[in-house]
């Protein structure tokens, strides 16, 4: 006895079949694994200071902790990372994905500014808090030269030439 003839003997067992089946592939869809979403790029925020002729210590102690404390507080943060160096500091703070990215820096701004009273005097210039978009990053980096021609023509013929024709290939061939 096989499926069809079992089915047409007992069309209620057939019909009990048939809904089990439905109900374990909505059950399977639910619980199915998301790929085909694009990747997304979490809102990430740098704060960037410079402090000439601190060494790294210094630098992370006096500039580096007190902006990563103020910053600490803000709703939403994924990850604090920071580096300091000789007369440098950086500060990259990584939101949680559904973090509006102006909202996040407004925020930033916010917490850096009423740190920078704690932070030294003698600064070279106040905190600068960047936004990381990832659509501003190249898309292409070309290096173009000649034998027979000039650095100032090679350069006013990849600005005037290249670039019109790559800017203007459609985007079906990319």
């Amino acid at each position: 006895m096989n499926i069809s003839e079992l089915s047409i003997k007992r069309p209620i067992l057939a019909t009990v079949m048939n809904l089990f089946l439905i109900l374990f592939g909505v059950i399977g869809f639910t619980f199915l694994g998301i790929r085909e979403y694009p990747a997304i790029d979490p809102p990430v925020i740098t704060v960037s200071t410079s402090y000439t002729g601190a060494n790294a210590d210094i630098t992370e102690s006096q500039i580096t902790e007190p902006l990563e404390k103020s910053i600490n507080g803000i709703p939403g943060i994924r990850t604090i990372t920071s580096t300091s160096s000789v007369g440098r500091s950086n500060i990259n703070v990584e939101f949680n994905i559904d973090v509006n990215l102006e909202a996040a820096a407004n925020d930033v701004r916010d917490k850096v500014s009423q740190a920078v009273r704690n932070l030294p005097q003698d600064i070279d210039a106040p905190p600068v808090v960047t936004k990381s978009d990832a659509n501003s990053d190249f898309i292409i980096l070309m290096a173009v030269q000649s034998q027979t021609k000039g650095l100032l023509e090679m350069s006013d013929y990849a600005e005037n030439v290249l670039q019109n024709k790559f800017q203007t290939i459609p985007a079906e061939c990319v």
